[in-house]
This record gives C-alpha cells, sequence and structure tokens, in this order.
C-alpha cells in the first residue's frame, strides 16, 4: 500500500519537508521514500531563469503494517472502545491478537464475525503485493478452545455414528473448523465423515464407514430383536484409533485453506 506526495521548495530539503507534512509523516520515519525529480537552481543575474526543487515522498508501508492498521479502522468503526491489537509476522503468516472488554462483539455467534473480519484481512494483505500471506485473527484463546470443542464433538458423534449405524448433519462451518472435524472422525473406527451443501451452507456429515461395516458381517451369532448377538453381551463402543490417518492430511491448513472433501 503506498501513499505518495510531490512538493517543492527552495532547496531539496525544503521540498521533502513540504511533501511529508503533507502525508503527515516525519522525514526520518523508516517507511519514507524520497525521489529527487528536479534539482533547484538560481536565477541568472537575479532576474531570468531559476526553478525550485521538485521531491517525490512515498509512505512504504509494510503488508503486516497495512493489514493491522485496516482491522483497528474497523474495530474504531464498530464503536468498540479500549480494545488493543497486536500483530506479529512470520513464515507469511501474520497473526493478530485482539484483547478488550468488547471483545465478545469482535467474536460474534459461534466466531462468526472473526472468522468474517479475518476474511477481509487476508483480502487485503494479499492485494498489496505478490506474496501471499497467511492471516490468523484471535481473541485471547478462543481459537483454541474452539477446536477443542469441535474435535469433542466429532469424536462424540463419530462414536454414536458407529454404534447405531445413523449419521448426524452438523451446522454450516467454515473449512478449517469442517477440517478439525473430519480428522476427529477419522481416528475413529467404524466412523466416517463427508462434506454436503454449497458455499455457507457447506457441512459436515458423520455416519458409520460402510467398508468397517461390511467386514463385520457374518461374524457370530445372529441378531435378537434388541441388537445383540444372542448369548453374548452388548458390543461396546468403539475406542480411538490413533493409527488411522486423518482425512486431508498434508501440512497446515489455514481458516481459509483448501478442503476437497
Amino acid at each position: 500500500m503506498l501513499r505518495e506526495a510531490i512538493a517543492t521548495g527552495a532547496t531539496v530539503e525544503e521540498a521533502k519537508e513540504a511533501a511529508c507534512k503533507e502525508l503527515g509523516v516525519e522525514s526520518f520515519d523508516d517507511h519514507v521514500e524520497f525521489e529527487i525529480l528536479e534539482m533547484s537552481s538560481k536565477k541568472v543575474f537575479g532576474l531570468f531563469g531559476g526553478r525550485p526543487a521538485k521531491v517525490k515522498v512515498t509512505i512504504k508501508k509494510s503488508v503486516m503494517q497495512s493489514t493491522e492498521e485496516y482491522i483497528k479502522n474497523i474495530i474504531t468503526h464498530m464503536g468498540l472502545n479500549d480494545i488493543t491489537v497486536t500483530t506479529a509476522e512470520k513464515d507469511n503468516i501474520i497473526t493478530i491478537d485482539i484483547e478488550g472488554e468488547d471483545v465478545g462483539f469482535i467474536i460474534g455467534r459461534r466466531g462468526d464475525t472473526l472468522d468474517a473480519l479475518q476474511s477481509l484481512a487476508c483480502l487485503v494483505a494479499n492485494r498489496i503485493d505478490s506474496s501471499y500471506k497467511r492471516v490468523v485473527i484471535n481473541t485471547g484463546d478462543y481459537r483454541e478452545k474452539r477446536e477443542k470443542t469441535l474435535e469433542a464433538l466429532g469424536r462424540r458423534l463419530a462414536i454414536k455414528a458407529a454404534k447405531t449405524g445413523r449419521k448426524s448433519s452438523l451446522e454450516p462451518m467454515n473449512p478449517y473448523e469442517r477440517r478439525i472435524i473430519h480428522t476427529a472422525v477419522q481416528k475413529i473406527n467404524g466412523a466416517t465423515s463427508w462434506s454436503e451443501g454449497e458455499n455457507m451452507n457447506r457441512h459436515v456429515v458423520i455416519g458409520p464407514d460402510g467398508k468397517s461395516r461390511e467386514n463385520n458381517r457374518g461374524r457370530g451369532g445372529r441378531r435378537n430383536n434388541y441388537g445383540r448377538r444372542n448369548g453374548k453381551p452388548k458390543k461396546a463402543a468403539p475406542a480411538p484409533n490413533p493409527d488411522r490417518k486423518p482425512l486431508n492430511e498434508g501440512g497446515e491448513v489455514g481458516l481459509y485453506g483448501r478442503i476437497d472433501k
């Protein structure tokens, strides 16, 4: 994101100061660049010719700074006070942490507002230059708590599907949250998951694994009316299988990373 101004002055230094004043920055700022367009020249005999110096001043902000400024601007227009925004960047990942008393408004229902804010910040960050940046916005440890909640939900519904043979449909989620559910389900023997719906209505469905049920057919005696084999106790819930490969493994996937399932 570049901002620039061109100013003139009797000397190059005066032209620099005039351009910086127009932009509202100091000439010694690290993000200020100068380009001398014309050098000043004196009048001949004090009467003819002569010209002022002309300088172009450019403010070149980093992607991280521009993204942080954008987020702060949105928070200000939301009418929220006493909000602290801390930004850091590592390995092309910009992390923005928001703290304050009114962070509940920023999180929204099940994180919808936080996700929308993150999506917009990602668009801003990747319009500045050609390098791709991933943006992660968090407030406190909300993301971590949400991830644990989704993992527990995925395991619980996977065990239910394996025991009852029935499927369950979850609420619409973004790709990142769907991946958490898929990963949790695929660690439970006898259950599987897939996504249905389009765009904002795309959601995860958890059901019994047809392959596992096919392999279990014909083992043991007939089942009575209560779903038990004659003379045998009811089958226990399937235990987690740490050796089973989760769906869509293959490195870190951001909140809006691609999910093919």
